[in-house]
């Protein structure tokens, strides 16, 4: 018998449908208006993710850089994804020392807007090889993360969390 996984990111199929298994070696932290941490597989409502969060970035050290990838893989709905993924954020050269703000952002920040069902939001972290090697894609959709980072020899990620979050009319009354 298959042992269960209790780790959110395999849980949550971030593992699987985003990325391939990996194992965290940089501390990263992600929260919005300031007392809106993001913790694996937590909802937080649209309406508090409308602006860029802020990323911090523990671990790293004074010569190391990463990118910083937000991504939608439940594009258009999370039952029938053929859209996977859409591109919400990037920032690219972030000091392994600071956070995100001190980063050069690629793409900008888009809030989410998910339309149909609960969608996952992942925030990736990739160590750089060096500064100013990463290009950003052509397009937000059907953005791939694996070819992603092969194309930018970013490996595997060094951290990632996630957040769940659906439109707020169909929100249920708690």
């Amino acid at each position: 018998m298959a042992k269960m996984s209790s780790n959110p990111l395999v849980v949550g199929r971030v593992i699987g449908d985003v990325i391939d298994s990996f194992s965290p070696s940089v501390k990263m932290t992600v929260a919005y208006c300031s007392n809106k941490q993001v913790f694996n597989g937590h909802e937080l409502f649209p309406s508090w993710v409308t602006t860029k969060p802020k990323v911090e970035v523990h671990g790293g050290d004074m010569r190391s850089f990463f990118t910083l990838v937000m991504t939608d893989p439940d594009v258009p709905g999370p039952s029938d994804p053929y859209l996977r993924e859409h591109l919400h954020w990037i920032v690219t050269d972030i000091p392994g020392t600071t956070d995100a703000t001190f980063g050069k952002e690629a793409m900008g920040y888009e809030m989410p807007r998910p339309n149909i069902g609960i969608h996952r939001f992942v925030f990736l972290l990739f160590k750089q090889k060096r500064r100013e090697t990463v290009r950003p894609p052509s397009s937000r959709e059907r953005f791939n993360t694996r070819k992603f980072a092969d194309e930018n020899e970013l490996g595997l990620p060094v951290a990632a969390v996630f957040f769940n979050a659906q439109r707020e009319t169909a929100a249920r009354r708690r």
